[in-house]
């Protein structure tokens, strides 16, 4: 028998999938069958006793799934896997869940409420996208009414401010652009710098997701090639174009098979086979964006990472093993400034997979790829430690995971850092403001042709609130996007409308 505490969570099976369909076409499989074969993998990655021990499956969560929203699809995963758990989990909207799931099936199993676990999710949006397209349906299984899972794991509510929905801003290809904006404001950079400087790195993500099995992108991109607007890569919304963008047009799926030590004992699951969970850690910013004090921030994530290597009592300088959310390259920036990484180290590129724009983006998935991708390293180098991060929304919730082959000191713990997060301050966001604002930062959306449609400001006035404008004039469009607005004045109308 091993000296480890027996109730230690540990990972002992990782399985990935990535069904790429023909140029033009999409794939005839279904979500179900992608997480199915994800799960037959994760048992046989598991090596002798990985059968054995998916059969035992107590708990089998699946993360809300974007193309194919079936209430409980865990029940359909076991049904075709052949297995009865005790529960079905769902998670529900946000890139977070996969942590939110890992945390807790772990904080459960090491309280001996249970002994093993399958956790993940898939996505087909090659399909999804191809139905849309047509007006006609995936047709895929749906489930009777009424159907539920024995869990639904998180809660939520709508992410959006009306003011910010007012003003355009409503998905995260509006959201994102402003927190990269004043990032880059804060360095010093023009906006054609900033891309430049995000094309060096996000180059070698890009070879990153063409060395990995599973990565979407075949062909690995230059800098140049990430970072100059062109028909290949159109700008989306400024100052991002297509490629710094998550892909959630991948048909992807993965899944983990968690256990205690003492159940992997008993299986006989190879010991080269085990990665620890040492901790978990998560926190939501304050839920609206307008109502954060500084939106190149995340006091969440700050707040989790202390908790977390302080659990360890590790820092970053001795992490190897990285996977930071990358959906958008300043959800990079923000997370590694939070926890003391360096975004464009390339001896420590911050990723393993290569990220959502370039490894593919599966919506609430791929923190499940990260974190398969992570032990798979884990075991290479045990003597290493691994961090994934997560996020959902709009930089909103946050969820952080500390690996290693190598047994913890300390028994596993999860750390709801919320309180010390809520107690951070709040700006108020004005009703119907008007008069002579500062720009805080500010994002323009094109069309397929390549021309600014909508621009979208973010202001500040002298008593710290904050509020947001709209514009679809051309002219002022031209004045937004010529130089850099931001520090400077802007006029707000009091109906919603600005100008410079």
């Amino acid at each position: 028998m091993s000296q480890i505490d027996p109730r230690t969570p540990v990972l002992v099976g990782t399985g990935q999938v990535s069904d790429r369909p023909a140029k033009g076409e999409a794939t005839t499989r279904t979500p179900l069958d992608l997480m199915v074969e994800a799960a037959r993998a994760a048992a046989a990655d598991a090596g002798p006793g990985g059968e054995a021990l998916l059969a035992k499956t107590d708990s089998l969560g699946i993360v809300d799934i974007f193309c194919w929203p079936v209430p409980d699809p865990g029940a359909l995963v076991a049904r075709e896997l052949g297995i009865a758990p005790r529960e079905t989990v769902r998670t529900v909207i946000g890139g977070n869940s996969p942590i939110a799931l890992l945390a807790d099936a772990a904080g459960r199993i090491a309280a001996g409420e249970m002994d093993v676990a399958l956790l993940g999710g898939g996505e087909v949006g090659t399909a999804f996208r191809a139905a849309l397209m047509s007006g006609g349906s995936t047709g895929w299984e749906e489930q009777p009414e009424g159907t539920a899972p024995t869990r639904v794991l998180g809660t939520d509510r709508p992410p959006s401010h009306d003011a910010e929905l007012a003003a355009g801003i409503a998905y995260p290809i509006s959201y994102y652009p402003l927190f990269e904006h004043r990032l880059r404001h804060a360095a010093g950079r023009s906006t054609a710098e900033q891309r430049a400087w995000i094309g060096e790195w996000w180059a070698r993500y890009s070879s990153i997701a063409v060395d990995h099995p599973q990565g979407w992108a075949q062909e690995a991109m230059t800098a140049e090639q990430l970072a100059t607007p062109g028909p290949k890569n159109r700008l989306i919304s400024d100052p991002y174009t297509r490629h710094m963008n998550a892909d959630i047009g991948v048909d992807q799926a993965a899944m983990l098979l968690l256990t205690s030590v003492e159940a992997a004992e008993a299986a006989g699951i190879p010991r080269d086979r085990w990665v620890f969970v040492h901790g978990t850690a998560s926190a939501s910013d304050h839920w609206f964006v307008g109502e954060r004090e500084h939106l190149d921030r995340s006091p969440a994530i700050a707040a989790s990472g202390r908790a977390l290597f302080g659990h360890r009592g590790t820092s970053a300088d001795e992490i190897a093993l990285v996977d930071l959310y990358s959906c958008f390259p300043c959800a990079v920036q923000v997370g590694a400034n939070e926890l003391g990484f360096v975004v464009d180290d390339p001896q420590r590129p911050l990723t393993v997979t290569g990220g959502l724009a370039l490894f593919g983006g599966p919506a609430n998935n791929y923190v499940t790829h990260s974190i398969a991708t992570l032990a798979d390293r884990a075991r290479e180098r045990p003597d290493e430690l691994a961090l994934a991060s997560a996020v959902g929304w709009y930089l909103t919730k946050h969820g952080l995971a500390l690996l290693s082959a190598t047994p913890p000191e300390k028994p596993y713990a999860h750390h709801d850092v919320q309180s010390e997060v809520d107690a951070t301050p709040t700006r108020e966001i004005a009703d119907a403001p008007s008069g002579t604002w500062t720009v805080e930062t500010f994002t323009a959306a094109y069309d397929r042709e390549g021309t600014a449609s909508v621009g979208s400001v973010v202001a500040l006035d002298a008593d710290g609130r904050r509020a947001f404008g709209r514009t679809e004039d051309p002219e002022v469009l031209g004045r937004l996007l010529d130089g850099d607005p931001i520090d400077g004045a802007v006029e707000l109308d009091g109906a919603g409308g600005f100008a410079l």
